[in-house]
């Protein structure tokens, strides 16, 4: 035994707890008056899985990598025309349903995270109550509705380094107002010089070398 211990007093750890226990007591209690009140959640809550249906491309990765198998997801292909003459037409999912179980989900967000395109979002809306367990089963309609509950991302760091993807974007769109700016100054250019002598007139003008042709013929 060390010192330190020869010297602590029998039932120092009760007290210590039992002092916890009455400060505790002594202290106003304070009701969160729910539903009267929201309460005042995180703002990484996870309630519901929400959908942007626009995002999505039927790829089913979020359907096999649910360890719940809570995920259910009809699609059928449709033919898009070639874009250009000589082209090749091309085929594309169209998604016909997108369902997820809350009553089978644990809310792990495997599915949030591993969609290639940012389809699914955490929205923080809990209350979906059912009286019956197999109206816990929401449509896509019913997922859309909860996308326009999800929070904004948090900012950035400022000392972070920017993202490839809106560093590509930026440096696309500076490279369009370069070409655009380049070509409305040769417009501008082309507009401000002064017609030659010879260059062809427009329709319904009259020659001034014919004029003066005519002019001397006359005299």
């Amino acid at each position: 035994m060390t010192a330190a211990s020869k010297k602590a007093l029998p039932g120092r750890g009760l007290a210590k707890g039992l002092a916890v226990t009455l400060r505790t007591m002594t202290r106003r209690s304070v009701t969160a008056q729910y539903p009267d009140a929201p309460p005042d959640l995180p703002p990484r809550t996870r309630g519901v899985i929400a959908l942007l249906e626009e995002n999505c491309t039927v790829c089913m990765l979020c359907a096999r990598e649910c360890p719940d198998w809570c995920i259910y997801i009809d699609s059928h292909k449709e033919t898009v025309p070639a874009a250009t003459p000589g082209g090749r037409d091309r085929s594309r999912n169209v998604l016909d349903r997108f369902a997820i179980d809350f009553a089978l989900c644990m809310y792990c967000g495997i599915c949030i995270e591993v969609c290639p395109f940012d389809a699914l979002f955490w929205s923080p809306v809990f209350e979906y109550a059912e009286e019956n367990i197999l109206d816990l089963t929401h449509e896509r309609d019913r997922l859309r509705q909860w996308m326009w509950t999800v929070p904004a991302p948090p900012a950035l760091d400022p000392g972070a380094e920017e993202p490839k993807e809106i560093g590509a974007a930026r440096k696309a769109a500076e490279k369009l107002a370069a070409a655009q700016a380049a070509e409305a100054a040769q417009a501008a250019e082309a507009a401000a010089q002064p017609d030659e002598p010879g260059q062809p007139t427009q329709p319904g003008q009259p020659d001034p070398s014919d004029q003066s042709g005519r002019r001397e013929g006359d005299a």
